[in-house]
């Protein structure tokens, strides 16, 4: 098993550290051995994992774990990106919040995350033209974990969502890589038209608690914004907004404000 496991880190690292800490996970509290056995051990791969998890949370009396899983498995069969993006996504979740001190713990416990790949599968459900099914899945996201994003809207991956309650991301809506955002985000449209009508967010983007992106405007790489700000306007890359509406307060701070999550409003 040792060596299986050394060859496994040299390939996925990031599913061979996940399988060490749900050994450890189970020897520190037995009450949960089932659950971990049946959401990671019993597993030969992350795919299969982010499958299991992701049918048990969003199945109901109108559509069976069963039926999910498979789509799931065929979405990641059918994708590698899928699951190399939830790769990232955990890795950035490990190194941002704080709270989180396992790779174990986004796959198991937290809603960001779980929402996030939800949406991966009904984004390609989505490309695939299988809309009714990628609605489905966002509707069922969106009342078990309080995560609203249109399965036509575009993620990067190393995405990290703190706490993730009460997030909306709309149909139209550019978010690059490495953002991190945290609970109460809009990046919402204006008015009822139907064309391009949301943000773009650029890579290494903050984006701080209840802050509210509206239109179709570009947020600039490596900028932040700032909690409770409401942006109406184009922010240019490397910059620091804050208000109602929100405006140019300083610098970003940092080269990687995202990965920082430094939210002191400011230069530095």
């Amino acid at each position: 098993m040792a060596e299986k496991r050394a060859k496994l880190a040299e390939v996925d690292p990031v599913w061979a550290r996940i399988l060490m800490e749900a050994d450890r996970a189970v020897a520190d509290e037995p009450l949960l051995g089932g659950m971990v056995h049946y959401s990671v051990l019993h597993h030969p791969s992350l795919e299969r994992a982010l499958a299991y998890r992701i049918s048990l949370k969003l199945a109901n009396g109108e559509m069976t774990e069963q039926i999910l899983r498979e789509i799931c498995d065929e979405a990641f069969g059918a994708e590698s990106h899928l699951a190399q993006s939830a790769r990232a996504d955990i890795v950035a979740t490990y190194e941002r919040d704080p709270a989180c001190h396992r790779y174990l713990q986004p796959l198991l416990f937290f809603k960001g995350f779980q929402a996030v790949q939800a949406y991966r599968v009904a984004h390609w459900l989505w490309k695939q033209g299988r809309r009714d099914l990628a609605y489905f899945f966002q509707m069922r996201s969106s009342e078990v974990f309080g995560v609203d994003i249109h399965p036509a809207a575009q993620i990067g991956k190393g995405i990290m969502i703190d706490h993730a309650h009460s997030i909306v991301i709309g149909e139209t809506a550019v978010v690059g890589d490495n953002v991190s955002m945290l609970h109460s985000v809009t990046l919402g449209g204006t008015g009822k038209e139907e064309e391009d009508r949301h943000p773009k967010i650029g890579n290494g983007v903050l984006i701080g608690a209840g802050a509210k992106v509206l239109g179709n405007i570009k947020v600039g790489h490596c900028s932040r914004i700032a909690a409770g700000s409401v942006v109406l306007q184009e922010v240019p890359p490397c910059k620091t907004v804050a208000g109602v509406p929100a405006k140019i307060v300083g610098e970003a701070g940092c080269d990687q404000p995202s990965i920082s999550m430094d939210q002191l409003l400011g230069t530095r």
